[in-house]
C-alpha cells in the first residue's frame, strides 16, 4: 500500500514539474521530433526545456529469441524532419489528443514551410496544422495567418494543412504570382503544383483588399509560377462589375520569358474602314534573343506587317531590329482619291560590350526606308522623324594591330537620305586605314626638341565604292549604274619647334596619290559630214580602267598666345578679368598640276575650245589647276573673370568664362590678280545664366563691293563709299535647358528621342508609336521609389523646360532682311504624382505664326495609365488616346482611340 502512494506521489511530481516548465516562457524555437509512437500518455521532460516525443521502439529485452533479424522492415517516420515552433503566450501539450496548442505570435517551421498565425494546432498523430485569426472581446480579429512553402506565400483567414499529404484548405486566401495578386474565398491545395480556388478576385493592383480593378473568376485552377486557368470571368472597376467578360480565359505566370499571342487593337478609319493592328505572336526563341511578328489589316484591303527581335548575350554585344512593310490603300477603287502605295523602313541598332574585345568592334545604327514612311505610316505618329528630313545609317567594323607601329583598319557602311527631295547617298563600303605617326629620328620613349627630331609623318588609307541614288531605284539594280569607286593615298609630314620661346612654329607637307577605276573622256565637236550647216555635239564618254593622278602641297604656320590680366581689387565683386589672344599666321602653297588636264573643242564652226580632266567625275575631285599662295590670318580670343565666392568661406574666388570663344579668319591669295582678300568671318560662343543657357553667334564680313547685279567687283567697298566691311550674313542660336532638379543641383530629366530617328531633346515633340505602348510612368506600378508626400508635393511641382531659339540675317545682295527669326520650346510640368502635361511647339517670328505644336496628357491611375497626344492645328493635325493596365502581364487589356491625320491634304 505504501509503495502504491509513493508510486502516485512521484507521478503527482512529475506532472507538476512539466506543467511548471510548459507554463515558463520557452526557448526562440522548440524541436519536436518524428511522430510519437509511445503507448502511454507520457512527457519525457529533457534538461534543455524542449519536448520530445519518443520515436524509437525500445530494444526487446529476450536476449534468446530465435528471430535474430525481423523480416517485417520498421515502419519509417512520416515527419522527415524536426518541427520547430514557438509562441508568445503558451504551448501545451496534450498526450490524450495528440495535439500541440500555440496561442498568440504562434510560429511554425517545417522543412520549406513556414507557418505564423494568432493560434495554430498541430494535430501529430494525423500530421495536420490548423491556423487561425485571435478575436478579442470586441470582436476585431488580427494575427491572420501567414503560410509560406517554398517561394509560395499565403495570407488566408485560416488554413488547414497536412504534413503527410501536403494538401491544404485555406479560407480567404490572398496570395501573389509574378506580380498578379489573388483573393479566394476558398482555396484547395492538392500538392505543390495544383491548387484549386473558388470565387478568386485577380488583380495588379497594390491594394489587394480594395483594388481598383479585379476580375472575378468562379472557379479557378493555379500552378505555380506557370499558368492560371479560369472559368467564367468578368472584369469590375472599383467593385461594379463590367460587361467585360470571358468565357474562359489563361494566364501564364513565369518571370522567363514565354512565347504566346499578342492581342490586336480593333478600330476604324474613316477612309479604310474597320481595322485591327497589332496582333500577332511573341517567340521567346532563347534566353539571347526573341522574335515578335505583327500584322495590321484594314477592310478597304490596306495592310502592314512587322518583325521585331531584341537580343544580347552578356559582356559581349546587344541589340535590337525592326523591320516594317505597309501596303496602303486610300479609298476605294474607282473613287477619284484611290491611291495604292508600298513603304518600308528598317531600323538596326548594335552595341559591342568594351569588354568583348579591346582591339576590334562592330557597331550598327541603321534607319533607312521609304522617304514617305514617316509621313503616311499607318501605325505611329511620328512628330520628331515627320519634322526631321534626314535618315542616316552606319554599319562599321574596326580593328586596331597593337604593335609598333599601330595600324588601325575599319570597313564602314552608311546611308544618308533626305526624305523631302527623295534623294539617297550610299558608301558600300568605305575602307579607312591609318598608321600610327612615327617620328625617324628620334627615340620612341622621351622628350622631341629641335626641328629635325620633331619631324613625323603618318600614312592614311581611304577607299570608297559611293552610290548616288533615288527613293525609286533603291535596292534595284539601276541604283549601281553610276557608282562612284576610287581610293586616295594620303602621307601628311610635319613638324614643330619653338622661336624666341614665345613662338610656335609649325611647318608640313602633304601627299596624295588618287587610284580610280572609271575616267572621263570628251570628244570634239565636228561639222556634220551630212548636213554641213549643223555639227555633232561633243560626247562625254566613260572610260572605264585604272588611273590615277598625285598631287601635294605645303603649309607653315607661326603663333603665340598673349595673356592679359586686369585686376580690380580683392575687395571688388568682380576681383580680376583676364583675356588670352592666340593671333597665328599661316602661308600655304598649292601648286597647279596642268598636265591632267586637256582641251576639246565645244564649237566646230568658231573653233571655241574648253578645258577638262578626265578625272572631273572622280570619287575625289579634280586635281588642282589653280596655282593658289596664299596668307591666312586667325585671331582667337577668350575671356574670363575672377568674382568673390558666394561661399564665404571659401579661400579662392570663382573662376566665371565670359567667352568661350571670339575668333576672326580671313585668308589673302597671293597669286590672285583680283579679289584677294576672303571674307572675314567671325564666329563666338558663350554660356550663361550658371551654363544653362548656350549662346552662339557668328557673322560674315566682306571688304570687296558688289555691283547692281549683286555680284562682287575687285573694288573695295569703302572705295565705293560704303564702311571697311560690308555685313553679308549672320547668325545667331539660343539654347537653354533647365528644370526644377536642376534649379535644385540635382541634375535635369534624361531624355532619349532618338531611338525613333528624332532630336535627342522633344523639341519636335515625342514619337507615339501604336505598337509600343511604353508611358513615361513605367511598365509597372511597384516603383522602388516612394512618391513624396501631397503636402510636401504641392510646395515642389517638378517642371522641366528647353528653348531654342535661330536667327539668321541674309545681306548678299543688299537685301537687309531676316531669313529666319522662330522660337522653338517643350516643356512638361507634373501637376500632382499622377497627372503630367507637356507640350512642344514654336513661334515664328517672320511668318507670324505657331510651329508644328504638340500636346501631351499622361495620368497614372496606379494599376492603369492615361495618355492623350494631341495635334491641334496644321496638315498633320490628329489625336490619340490610350486606357490601359500597366502590369505586362495584362498589358493587352487596353482601349485605344485615335484620329489620324487626313492624308489628302
Amino acid at each position: 500500500m505504501q509503495t502504491k502512494k509513493n508510486y502516485i506521489l512521484i507521478q503527482l511530481l512529475l506532472l507538476l514539474i512539466s506543467s511548471f516548465a510548459i507554463s515558463q516562457e520557452l526557448p526562440e524555437r522548440k524541436k519536436l521530433p518524428i511522430k510519437p509512437q509511445q503507448p502511454m500518455d507520457t512527457l519525457q521532460v529533457s534538461i534543455k526545456d524542449s519536448i520530445k516525443i519518443g520515436t524509437a521502439r525500445k530494444r526487446d529485452t529476450i536476449k534468446n529469441d530465435s528471430i535474430k533479424n525481423d523480416s517485417v522492415p520498421e515502419k519509417a517516420p512520416v515527419l522527415l524532419d524536426q518541427i520547430k515552433y514557438k509562441s508568445k503566450d503558451y504551448v501545451r501539450i496534450s498526450q490524450r489528443t495528440k495535439k500541440i496548442y500555440l496561442y498568440n505570435e504562434a510560429e511554425l517551421y517545417y522543412q520549406d514551410t513556414e507557418l505564423k498565425s494568432g493560434i495554430i494546432i498541430l494535430d501529430y498523430e494525423k500530421n495536420e496544422v490548423y491556423a487561425g485569426r485571435l478575436k478579442d472581446t470586441a470582436g476585431v480579429y488580427s494575427q491572420a495567418p501567414y503560410f509560406k512553402q517554398g517561394d509560395n506565400v499565403v495570407e488566408p483567414d485560416s488554413i488547414r494543412f497536412n504534413f503527410d499529404t501536403e494538401k491544404a484548405l485555406i479560407w480567404n486566401s490572398r496570395t501573389e504570382q509574378n506580380g498578379t495578386r489573388i483573393a479566394g474565398e476558398l482555396t484547395k491545395k492538392e500538392n505543390d503544383s495544383v491548387i484549386f480556388i473558388k470565387n478568386a478576385r485577380f488583380t495588379t493592383s497594390k491594394d489587394i483588399d480594395n483594388p481598383e480593378y479585379y476580375f472575378l473568376a468562379r472557379r479557378i485552377k493555379l500552378v505555380p509560377n506557370k499558368k492560371i486557368v479560369s472559368g467564367f470571368t468578368n472584369m469590375y472597376i472599383a467593385d461594379v462589375p463590367t460587361p467585360i467578360g470571358f468565357p474562359f480565359a489563361y494566364f501564364p505566370l513565369t518571370d522567363d520569358r514565354a512565347s504566346g499571342f499578342i492581342f490586336p487593337t480593333f478600330g476604324e478609319n474613316s477612309s479604310r474602314g474597320y481595322f485591327f493592328q497589332n496582333g500577332g505572336y511573341y517567340f521567346a526563341v532563347s534566353d539571347y534573343f526573341d522574335l515578335a511578328l505583327l500584322g495590321d489589316y484594314y477592310t478597304n484591303g490596306s495592310y502592314a506587317f512587322r518583325a521585331e527581335s531584341n537580343y544580347a548575350l552578356r559582356y559581349r554585344f546587344r541589340g535590337n531590329l525592326s523591320v516594317r512593310f505597309e501596303a496602303l490603300i486610300n479609298s476605294q477603287r474607282g473613287f477619284p482619291d484611290y491611291s495604292k502605295s508600298n513603304i518600308y523602313n528598317i531600323r538596326w541598332s548594335h552595341n559591342q560590350d568594351q569588354k568583348a574585345n579591346p582591339n576590334a568592334r562592330f557597331s550598327a545604327s541603321v534607319n533607312l526606308g521609304s522617304s514617305q514612311f514617316y509621313q503616311a505610316s499607318i501605325n505611329q505618329l511620328n512628330t520628331p522623324n515627320f519634322l526631321n528630313n534626314t535618315l542616316n545609317s552606319s554599319v562599321s567594323y574596326s580593328k586596331t594591330f597593337p604593335e609598333y607601329p599601330s595600324v588601325n583598319v575599319s570597313l564602314t557602311a552608311t546611308h544618308s537620305q533626305n526624305t523631302n527631295t527623295e534623294s539617297i547617298n550610299l558608301t558600300l563600303p568605305t575602307l579607312q586605314a591609318s598608321m600610327e605617326r612615327i617620328y625617324p629620328f628620334a627615340k620612341r620613349e622621351g622628350t622631341k626638341k629641335g626641328i629635325i627630331q620633331n619631324i613625323n609623318f603618318q600614312y592614311n588609307l581611304r577607299g570608297e565604292n559611293r552610290i548616288t541614288t533615288t527613293d525609286s531605284l533603291f535596292f534595284k539594280k539601276e541604283m549601281f549604274d553610276d557608282a562612284k569607286m576610287g581610293m586616295r593615298h594620303s602621307i601628311p609630314i610635319n613638324t614643330n619647334f619653338k622661336v624666341f620661346d614665345y613662338f610656335s612654329v609649325s611647318l608640313g607637307g602633304n601627299y596624295d596619290e588618287v587610284w580610280t577605276l572609271r575616267t572621263t573622256n570628251r570628244t570634239d565637236a565636228t561639222p556634220d559630214p551630212d548636213n554641213p550647216t549643223e555639227q555633232i555635239d561633243s560626247e562625254k564618254q566613260t572610260i572605264n580602267g585604272f588611273d590615277s593622278y598625285r598631287q601635294y602641297n605645303f603649309s607653315a604656320s607661326v603663333g603665340t598666345t598673349i595673356y592679359g590680366t586686369f585686376n580690380f581689387g580683392e575687395d571688388k565683386n568682380i576681383q580680376a578679368i583676364r583675356h588670352t589672344l592666340r593671333p597665328s599666321i599661316s602661308y600655304s602653297y598649292n601648286p597647279a598640276f596642268d598636265q591632267y588636264y586637256d582641251t576639246y573643242v565645244v564649237d566646230a564652226d568658231g573653233g571655241t575650245t574648253e578645258d577638262y580632266t578626265r578625272f572631273e567625275d572622280g570619287l575625289f575631285g579634280s586635281p588642282s589647276r589653280t596655282f593658289a599662295s596664299s596668307i591666312g590670318i586667325n585671331i582667337a580670343n577668350t575671356l574670363e573673370a575672377k568674382v568673390r565666392a558666394k561661399d564665404s568661406t571659401a579661400e579662392k574666388p570663382e573662376k566665371v568664362i565670359l567667352l568661350n570663344s571670339f575668333n576672326f579668319s580671313t585668308n589673302y591669295n597671293i597669286a590672285a590678280d583680283s579679289l584677294a582678300w576672303s571674307p572675314v568671318r567671325m564666329t563666338g560662343s558663350t554660356q550663361v545664366f550658371n551654363k544653362k543657357l548656350n549662346v552662339n553667334f557668328g557673322a560674315t564680313f566682306d571688304p570687296y563691293a558688289i555691283d547692281n547685279n549683286g555680284t562682287r567687283i575687285n573694288k573695295f567697298n569703302i572705295d565705293n563709299g560704303g564702311s571697311l566691311f560690308r555685313l553679308t550674313s549672320a547668325n545667331m542660336t539660343l539654347n537653354y535647358s533647365f528644370s526644377s532638379k536642376s534649379l535644385e543641383g540635382k541634375g535635369g530629366n534624361n531624355i532619349d528621342n532618338t531611338r525613333s530617328g528624332g532630336r535627342d531633346d522633344d523639341l519636335f515633340g515625342k514619337a507615339q508609336d501604336f505598337s509600343d505602348s511604353s508611358s513615361s510612368f513605367g511598365d509597372d506600378e511597384d516603383d522602388d521609389e516612394e512618391k513624396e508626400d501631397v503636402e510636401a508635393y504641392r510646395a515642389k511641382i517638378p517642371w522641366d523646360l528647353r528653348l531654342a531659339y535661330s536667327m539668321t540675317y541674309a545681306n548678299n545682295n543688299r537685301q537687309n532682311e531676316i531669313s529666319n527669326n522662330s522660337l522653338m520650346f517643350s516643356g512638361n510640368v507634373e501637376l500632382t504624382p499622377q497627372w503630367k502635361v507637356g507640350v512642344s511647339s514654336g513661334y515664328d517670328f517672320k511668318n507670324q505664326g505657331f510651329t508644328y505644336t504638340q500636346l501631351r496628357f499622361e495620368r497614372d491611375l496606379k494599376s492603369w495609365r492615361i495618355n492623350f497626344n494631341w495635334v491641334p492645328f496644321s496638315t498633320r493635325a490628329s489625336w490619340y488616346f490610350f486606357i490601359g493596365i500597366k502590369a505586362s502581364v495584362l498589358r493587352d487589356v487596353k482601349w485605344e482611340k485615335r484620329s489620324e491625320p487626313d492624308r489628302r491634304l
